[in-house]
């Protein structure tokens, strides 16, 4: 008999639940005692793969629940979802539908399940991201600086110093939880052996893409989002472009990237010598972002520190 795909719809107060080949939708809250009943029902029920839409965080807690309880769980991006709906030629969008629809997609794209994340690295996760969020908030507070009056002027400038505080003591955990972790430890220190990368690249590595060093360079390049997809047609030669893949990944990288075009040998080589073949910049970037994180995902694979002559030969 042919293992099933469970589709799952979330929303912020509800999880719809799917499965291919069968009209029925069930609906759980999206609340512990909810998932728990949806974690019970995925396992009665043994699918060979469960495919969630992302939404805007409100997945996490079911996926990580799903994970821990040894199911193959794929988080999958809601355009790739509407694309495949537009193929089938579904326009109508409701959330019974789209559970429907998620676990026909998982059945007929077989998204890649994502791997296995600890409790603690779900935890650096939730440290990471928050910093990051608070990061963003320091930006649009300073941004206010220059549109408001003296006195709200100084409001502003105390709330700056709060969050600037607050990110510093997140970044002491994080740095005392990869610190006290032997591999990510280990981990760590490979990464920022290259040039470019900082403390908060490796952070953001070690908790958003615990696949680094576990799957080949195009698989990689494609889960981040840094691999080029052709838009070609007939004797037409469209713009390749980057497409989905994980954000948070992406902006450290990219950041990372543009301190390497400076201070990294071969990186800064391989910019160079785009920009000369007439590439713009922004195309040039992200080819480097591309190298960069070939380069990383070939050191973590192969356990070894930076050393660029074993490096280019090794991608």
């Amino acid at each position: 008999m042919t293992k099933q795909v469970v589709g799952i719809d979330v929303g912020k107060e509800k999880l719809d639940v799917g499965v291919n080949g069968e009209k029925r939708v069930r609906e759980f809250a999206n609340d512990e005692t909810g998932r728990v009943a949806v974690r019970e029902w995925v396992a009665e029920r043994e699918p060979e793969l469960v495919v969630v839409e992302a939404s805007g965080g409100y997945e996490a807690a079911i996926v990580s629940e799903l994970v821990e309880d040894g199911q193959e769980v794929a988080v999958v991006n809601p355009t790739r979802v509407r694309a495949f709906a537009r193929a089938e030629g579904l326009l109508a969008k409701t959330d019974k539908i789209d559970a429907r629809l998620i676990a026909r997609f998982g059945a007929t794209m077989k998204p890649k399940a994502q791997a296995r994340r600890s409790e603690s690295q779900l935890e650096l996760n939730q440290w990471v991201t928050r910093r990051r969020q608070l990061v963003l908030m320091v930006g649009a507070e300073k941004n206010r600086l220059d549109t408001v009056g003296p006195a709200m002027r100084a409001h502003i400038k105390r709330h700056i110093a709060w969050l600037q505080a607050d990110i510093e003591a997140l970044q002491e955990q994080i740095s005392q939880a990869i610190a006290t972790n032997p591999l990510w430890a280990e981990r760590a220190k490979q990464v920022e052996s290259v040039p470019g990368i900082g403390p908060i690249t490796a952070a953001t590595l070690l908790a958003d893409l615990p696949e680094l060093g576990q799957l080949n360079r195009q698989e990689i390049a494609a889960l981040v989002g840094v691999a080029p997809f052709n838009h070609d047609s007939g004797k037409h030669r469209g713009k390749r472009r980057i497409f989905g893949g994980r954000t948070s990944v992406r902006s450290v990288l990219y950041m990372a990237t543009l301190s390497a075009t400076r201070h990294n040998p071969v990186i800064k080589s391989f910019y160079q010598h785009l920009l000369k073949q007439g590439k713009v910049k922004k195309v040039a970037l992200t080819a480097c972002m591309r190298k960069l994180l070939v380069i990383l995902n070939t050191m973590v694979k192969s356990g070894q520190l930076w050393n660029p002559p074993k490096i280019s030969t090794a991608i």
